[in-house]
């Protein structure tokens, strides 16, 4: 079993698109995971042993992660040849778990019987949206009944079960989203990511973008209907294991030129500026709270927690002190649990006036 106090490790194996039935508006899989032929078990073991030969902490829990195209959709023989090779290492305890993505319309109780064969402990859905309409405007090629059936099957079966979601898709808003995130909680995934639509080159959206049909949301708007997904799986329970995909050298900033991003939210730090922005609107509310007007304050949390309550380039000390002129002193202490802080008042406005006014009286 997968113990939460240890260091988790995860050595990620891209398949190639070629599992996949149809192209969805949002997808050049090539440019995503830069995988462009299949891969090979030569190659899967070399990855896992230079994996392994690098993890500093040898006792942490380790898992093979088969990301990219949608797994269960390649050819049997080559699903079996990749997990072999995976679950050899399981069976030899040099790695402790096997994790698959997958189309929701490519489960059924077959495939589910092979890949416990494998030793395979988690699937992720990519789910994208619980609104059939905006789906079918995704070219998705699959509805939100599929994803309802395939979840209840690989919870059946004993699976941990995964889900992704996106925002930002063809005329999907915030409502959707939110509703979206309310009927996923519904079907009791363990753990989420949640991507924000960028726009790829030769995708239908981006040909979309050019006619004016489809327009990206800001960096801004992204983090704001993030973070209103963030608060509903956190009051679930529901561990979000990412938000925003993976900063690659395909995967970055638009202006770079070996970039295959053409517009859209993207931000390097992505998930930290939602973390960040769930932190400031936590200490705003407490500092309101207060019964005196705030120049000062002392905010103690985890070490792990102190660059998020900071905020990407100090975001959240500069807006603090712009939007409230409050002053903040970030400390580290452990004795703090993550995610929760204590706030103390250093200084109040009417102390800040007193030395002002004392230090022109003594001048």
């Amino acid at each position: 079993m997968k113990n939460k106090n240890k260091r988790q490790y995860v050595i990620p194996i891209f398949v190639p698109h070629l599992g996949c039935p149809n192209d969805c508006v949002f997808c050049n899989q090539k440019s995503i995971s830069g995988q462009t032929k299949m891969i090979t078990k030569e190659e899967v073991k070399q990855t896992i042993e230079e994996y392994l030969n690098g993890f500093k902490e040898q006792d942490a829990y380790k898992e093979v992660a088969f990301f990219g195209g949608s797994f269960t959709g390649i050819e049997v023989e080559k699903q079996e040849e990749l997990l072999q090779v995976a679950y050899e290492y399981v069976k030899s305890q040099k790695i402790d778990s096997i994790r698959i993505s997958t189309r929701p319309d490519y489960i059924d109780k077959d495939i589910l019987k092979r890949l416990k064969k494998y030793g395979v402990k988690t699937i992720e859905l990519g789910v994208q949206s619980a609104n059939d309409y905006i789906l079918a405007k995704a070219e998705r090629g699959h509805t939100y009944k599929d994803v309802v059936n395939a979840s209840k099957l690989i919870r059946r079966y004993g699976f941990n079960l995964g889900h992704q979601m996106m925002v930002g898709l063809p005329e999907s808003t915030k409502l959707d989203e939110i509703n979206t995130a309310k009927a996923l909680i519904k079907l009791k995934p363990k753990m989420m990511r949640i991507y924000p639509v960028l726009v790829i080159k030769n995708t239908k959206l981006e040909e979309q973008l050019k006619s004016g049909e489809y327009e990206p949301l800001t960096v801004n708007q992204a983090v704001e209907r993030c973070k209103e997904l963030v608060y509903l799986f956190n009051r679930k329970k529901i561990e979000i294991i990412r938000i925003g995909l993976q900063n690659t050298d395909l995967i970055t900033e638009p202006q770079n030129k070996e970039s295959q991003v053409v517009a859209g939210p993207f931000h390097p730090a992505f998930g930290q500026l939602v973390e960040a922005s769930i932190w400031y609107d936590s200490i705003v509310d407490k500092i309101k709270k207060f019964n005196v007007k705030v120049k000062e304050v002392e905010i103690k949390v985890n070490s792990q927690d102190v660059n998020n309550v900071i905020g990407h380039k100090k975001e959240n000390i500069i807006k603090l002190h712009d939007v409230y002129e409050v002053d903040a002193v970030v400390t580290a202490d452990d004795k703090i649990k993550t995610g929760k802080s204590e706030i103390t008042i250093l200084k109040t406005y009417d102390d800040y006036i007193e030395e002002k006014i004392n230090a022109r009286i003594y001048k």
